[in-house]
């Protein structure tokens, strides 16, 4: 093969930063900097490679991709021209801003292998960066901080530039992730016919594995190692944030992380002598996703998407399952892995674990570039086991846009090239769900459901279920508190009720 067109990455970085003076704690773009600066020390090569990066990619930011994220001290006009122009890297030709999405430093890495294999790319760089522990600190004790920064210019966007959840279920408060993931969580309990205090357990007990991984991680946010019953309990510092979910069992966004890949191709990496012990080769990859809405899925248990990606990753790899030595699932909430682990037939209590980082809660979740770590950390334990193979699995939205790689420091033995997703989406696309109802009256059966909590406790419910002709709709309980909170320690699931339409507004009553 032409060893210009035979991808590789080259360099990995990633720092956490843990910095209690706000005056000197780095902003999120040189906390970003400073981890692609590491990864070019990685290669071995030095700052001379900066110059040579001809395409930089920076994830997308969480203040640039949510509400409740966006950050008070001002912007960046062109983010991967503020990174490029910290980096040194004068030479850069393409500035890349991904659309939001924890899929998309997988999806990057598939892109980029491609375009190397065509000639497009010589060296480029993944990058992404959060410093949301800093923000929040800075929020809370009244200090303003200055992270405005226009460098004009256009930049190009990658992805897709579509928001996660429909205008129904906005209008019914369905509009994050947290807000999601609770309701795919009692619905996977409802199929596992499981009362609600066995599937905390279970739900405990999966992540007491992850929390056990961070605490033996030093780069992990919460090195603690949270035990079963502690991340299962509810208690004062561990309250419901959506149930079923207590606060450990969620993503934490709020730290200061950032992370950095390189890569080239084969031929230049010689040309640049870069050491053969550094190489990291992908062998399969693939990309798909579910249908865009909740509303609009067969169930809220499975993922034809995860399952067509699984099946395409690893005959592009030409291995399966057994011959996985590494293993990363996507953690943002045990839903999220308890999903992964059954449409590929992975089991929870598999001997080579689920997680090489301690995972999004643990490790830490910074915004959507956390896969952008776990490849890194891949990079790292590959290169101390040359030959052995790792999985790496991403997640965007709500189970939504999946994307998996399979890593190795073995040569690939053919030329990279995937198949295009069109060839297997239209099969996901295919199987849709009920129609849904908009307007909503008459006699319901409660199809699954989460009560969001705030300080003082159940906030509000959102609820899917299903009308006696068979359609779905969306709507929330009545803002009955004593109703809220028995739906969190009774079973509601399959419970018939009324639902009616007011305003807009679709409201379900049990009874």
């Amino acid at each position: 093969m032409d060893e210009s067109k035979i991808p590789i990455l080259v360099g990995s970085g990633q720092i956490t930063q843990r910095e209690p003076d706000l005056e000197i704690a780095l902003s999120p773009m040189d906390l970003t900097a400073a981890a692609g600066k590491k990864a070019t020390e990685d290669t071995g090569v030095g700052d001379n490679l900066l110059k040579s990066i001809d395409t930089i990619v920076l994830i997308r930011s969480f203040s640039d991709t949510s509400w409740r994220f966006k950050c008070p001290f001002g912007r960046y006009s062109n983010p991967p021209r503020s990174l490029a122009n910290r980096l040194g890297a004068v030479n850069a030709k393409r500035h890349i801003y991904t659309h939001p999405g924890g899929n998309m430093p997988q999806w990057c890495v598939n892109r980029m292998f491609e375009m190397i294999t065509r000639g497009e790319i010589e060296i480029g760089m993944i990058a992404g960066g959060e410093a949301l522990a800093t923000q929040k600190n800075a929020q809370r004790n009244k200090i303003k901080l200055n992270w405005d920064e226009d460098t004009g210019d256009q930049f190009e966007e990658w992805g897709v530039d579509k928001r996660g959840w429909s205008n129904i279920e906005d209008r019914h408060g369905m509009a994050g992730a947290i807000f999601a993931y609770p309701m795919i969580e009692n619905a996977i309990r409802g199929n596992e016919n499981r009362t609600i205090e066995d599937h905390s357990l279970a739900m405990g007990n999966l992540f007491s594995k992850f929390a056990s991984i961070a605490a033996e991680n030093p780069l992990a946010d919460r090195r603690r190692n949270f035990t079963s019953q502690e991340i299962a309990t509810v208690t004062s510092d561990n309250p419901y944030i959506g149930f079923p979910y207590t606060k450990l069992m969620n993503s934490n966004a709020f730290i200061d992380q950032s992370a950095a890949l390189i890569l080239t191709s084969v031929a230049k990496a010689k040309e640049l002598n870069i050491s053969k012990d550094k190489w990291v080769y992908l062998h399969g990859c693939a990309d798909a996703y579910d249908h865009w809405f909740l509303s609009d899925r067969i169930n809220f248990y499975s993922s034809p998407a995860m399952s067509t990606v699984a099946r395409e990753t690893f005959e592009m790899a030409n291995c399966t399952m057994n011959d996985i030595d590494l293993i990363d699932l996507y953690s943002c909430f045990p839903s999220a892995v308890e999903i992964a682990c059954n449409e590929m037939e992975i089991s929870l209590d598999d001997p080579r674990g689920l997680s090489i980082t301690g995972g999004l809660p643990y490790f830490g979740g910074p915004g959507n570039n956390y896969v952008t770590h776990s490849i890194a950390e891949m990079m790292d334990k590959l290169r101390s086991k040359p030959g052995s193979k790792g999985l790496i699995t991403a997640n965007g939205n709500y189970i939504t846009k999946q994307s998996a790689g399979i890593y190795s420091t073995e040569p690939i033995d053919k030329i990279f090239s995937p198949k295009d997703p069109i060839m297997y989406q239209a099969e996901i696309n295919s199987k849709k769900g009920p129609s849904v109802t908009e307007h909503a009256n008459g006699r319901a059966t409660l199809e699954t459901y989460t009560i969001i909590h705030d300080r003082e406790g159940p906030s509000f419910g959102i609820v899917f279920g299903r009308l006696e002709d068979g359609s779905r709709f969306i709507a929330n309980t009545p803002k009955d508190y004593d109703l809220m909170l028995k739906m969190t320690s009774e079973d509601f699931l399959g419970v018939s009720g009324k639902v009616k339409s007011i305003d807009g507004i679709n409201v379900f009553t049990p009874g």
